[in-house]
């Protein structure tokens, strides 16, 4: 319990006090009484304002996505029947733009007050929810008593996954594209012949025509084809990332609560880095070959070295997402080194998937030398000079056009999504910039 103004009625009390004391007069002693009473009555009205009151929070998920919205409900209740006059919730959540703060009014006696908390998320990364306080007082403000609900939970925000559909299909190792007389317990495109149901069996794989015939569950099964691994070789040397510094004036706390939420969600754009948008690039790309049933990896020095090896369906793409949520480009490897450091570990017929900022030519000569050693390079070169870096991301992708490598520029002025749907157009009928 916090003393505030209680001192200065303190002080008063005991001046009262002596000064009846010393000239007897019996109004300084009913002064004195008073504001002792007052007193008295304050510090029981703060302490009674938080007994028998209950926090609740929920959140619907603990993984968010740029650019959508994260809802999270919150309550308090009074599980007493003593009613509140004011109650304060503060929370010191670390996710921004995430104002779960309110102040509860009227709370009568086992009654309860929620409200719902809709976040849009601008930024990705793991954040944390909680934790709250409560505090009250008494209708003087003589006192103040805070409770602490040290509880946290965390979240993951995701970085925004775009739609891209058309992506060139990565070499098979065998000629012809036939099957490997494999049995594998993932869907692939090729369907092997049909078995009995077992439990753990996904519902995906029953063949309904058999089961209908039948009259009991029959699944598929599938064999390994002769699709290889896509690897994204993502670059996070900080020294080649470049950023937009907005020195503009902003809006204001209470203009931007004023915006609506579904403007804001009209409105949001990656923010103006280099490192957003290929991270971005990155997400989206493994999004688009998992959903084709191709198994992806991920290669990035950022922080420390990342390394997700290469795996199919949802689970890989939630395990890729989580790294790429949390990666920064902090790295001090060149990309250059990293290309030939862990692409000469692949195999022939792996597709590999280059995204850099960096204008430097080593990091070209290192994606020609693992074409020529059979890889499938897809390169994506962001622009550094439109986020106000050095420019020569154009002459970069010539050359790598020129060695019959596909190949796209990212820039901030242009959609994301647009630009790498036209990896899809072949380096021989590509346009020259």
């Amino acid at each position: 319990m916090r003393f505030r103004r209680a001192w200065i009625v303190l002080a008063l009390g005991l001046i009262g006090l002596a000064v009846a004391l010393i000239t007897g007069r019996e109004m300084y002693y009913r002064l004195t009484y008073l504001l002792f009473a007052i007193l008295l009555i304050s510090a029981a009205w703060a302490w009674s304002s938080l007994y028998g009151l209950r926090l609740r929070r929920y959140t619907r998920a603990q993984r968010a996505q740029m650019g959508r919205v994260m809802d999270e409900q919150l309550a308090v209740k009074n599980t007493s029947w003593l009613p509140k006059l004011l109650v304060v919730v503060r929370d010191e959540s670390s996710l921004p733009g995430h104002h779960a703060s309110r102040v509860v009014h009227g709370l009568g006696a086992s009654e309860e007050s929620d409200w719902l908390v809709r976040t849009l998320c601008e930024e990705r990364g793991e954040f944390r929810l909680g934790p709250v306080t409560i505090s009250g007082n008494d209708p003087l403000g003589l006192f103040e008593r805070q409770r602490a609900f040290p509880q946290t939970s965390r979240i993951v925000v995701y970085p925004a996954v775009l739609p891209v559909g058309n992506l060139p299909p990565p070499r098979g190792p065998l000629p012809g594209g036939d099957a490997l007389r494999r049995r594998t317990h993932y869907i692939t495109p090729n369907a092997a012949g049909v078995r009995d149901y077992v439990p753990g069996d996904s519902f995906a794989r029953i063949h309904w025509a058999s089961t209908a015939r039948l009259n009991r569950l029959i699944v598929k099964e599938f064999e390994l084809d002769p699709m290889s691994d896509v690897w994204i070789f993502l670059d996070m040397e900080h020294r080649v990332q470049a950023t937009i510094k907005d020195d503009s004036v902003g809006l204001s706390g209470e203009e931007n609560l004023q915006q609506s939420l579904q403007q804001r969600i009209q409105e949001f754009r990656l923010p103006p880095s280099t490192e957003e948008y290929a991270i971005a690039a990155a997400a989206s790309v493994a999004n688009a070959f998992i959903q084709q049933q191709y198994a992806v990896g991920l290669v990035a020095y950022g922080q420390r070295r990342e390394l997700v090896q290469p795996d199919r369906e949802k689970r890989q793409q939630i395990k890729l997402l989580e790294t790429l949520a949390i990666l920064h480009a902090e790295g001090e490897m060149p990309f250059s080194q990293v290309l030939n450091a862990e692409g000469s570990r692949l195999t022939r017929g792996t597709t590999a998937v280059v995204i850099s900022p960096s204008t430097r030519e080593d990091w070209a000569e290192s994606a020609l030398y693992l074409n020529g050693r059979g890889l499938r390079i897809l390169a994506i070169v962001v622009d550094a000079a439109s986020f106000g870096g050095p420019d020569g991301s154009t002459d970069l992708k010539d050359r790598l056009l020129t060695a019959s490598i596909p190949a796209v520029i990212v820039r901030e002025s242009e959609p994301l999504a647009e630009t790498l749907n036209t990896l899809s157009v072949s380096p021989e009928r590509a346009a020259p910039v």
